[in-house]
């Protein structure tokens, strides 16, 4: 018997430590484990049924492994610009502050998204009696419509909001439609689906909200224009 792929000859070593240890060897290592000396077990993992494979360092491989790690961590706080021992402090307030500033970004990002929007009230249609609002927005991304989506339909009250935007030459569309909407046979997720081959993508989702993505920037237009024509469909 032979593990690991190794090779032996005909007379084999075997080795045995206690009653629950025995392993086929091609040789002596060491006269003794105290020649060990130090023993780092670097991983522990299964490799077959009932057999684990330990990877550990000892010895001078230990040492120059120590070594290595000392210098990547000096080279860390240095990095960080603080010392070895503050490293990890140094790390939890780089991370609040990256927090902080990932908050901000976000309100920041909402704000150009209602800039982009502007009042748009005024685009409001009816179809069959229930209010459709389609409209497009610049450099804004899923997450952005999301928000977008939620703050029309408080101005909206009930009915149907669709929002496309172009984001490095990729559409996002969201739709959203309301509870009295829904009600009437208006369905986001089908709606979606309905139009977005216009911007050469396909999406779904839920009744009261769907999104898709799409590849051609160019059909934007005709796909906010086709948004009536389906809501009109789904309310018949």
């Amino acid at each position: 018997m032979a593990l690991f792929g190794e090779k032996y000859g005909d007379s084999v070593r075997v080795v045995k430590m206690g009653d629950f240890s025995t392993e086929l060897c091609g040789g002596t290592h060491i006269s003794n484990t105290g020649v060990i000396g130090s023993f780092k077990i670097l991983s522990e993992t299964g490799i077959a049924a009932g057999v684990r494979r330990i990877e550990a360092l000892t010895g001078d491989g230990l040492m120059n492994y120590y070594k290595e790690t000392e210098l990547t961590l000096h080279e860390a706080a240095k990095t960080a610009k603080t010392t070895p021992a503050s490293l990890t402090a140094k790390i939890e307030s780089l991370l609040e502050e990256i927090k902080a500033l990932h908050s901000e970004n976000e309100k920041l990002k909402s704000k150009l998204a209602n800039d982009s929007l502007g009042d748009v009230m005024d685009q409001v249609t009816e179809v069959k009696g229930m209010k459709v609002l389609a409209v497009k927005v610049l450099d804004v991304d899923m997450n952005g419509l999301r928000n977008l989506g939620d703050q029309l339909k408080d101005k909206l009250g009930e009915g149907v909001i669709v929002i496309a935007s172009v984001q490095d030459g990729k559409v996002n569309l969201m739709a959203a439609v309301t509870d009295e909407a829904q009600k009437k046979g208006a369905h986001a997720g089908n709606l979606i689906k309905a139009i977005a081959s216009l911007v050469g993508g396909g999406g779904g989702g839920r009744p009261n909200m769907a999104q898709a993505g799409g590849k051609n920037p160019a059909g934007v237009d005709a796909c906010l224009s086709k948004v009536a024509e389906v809501v009109a469909e789904q309310l018949s």
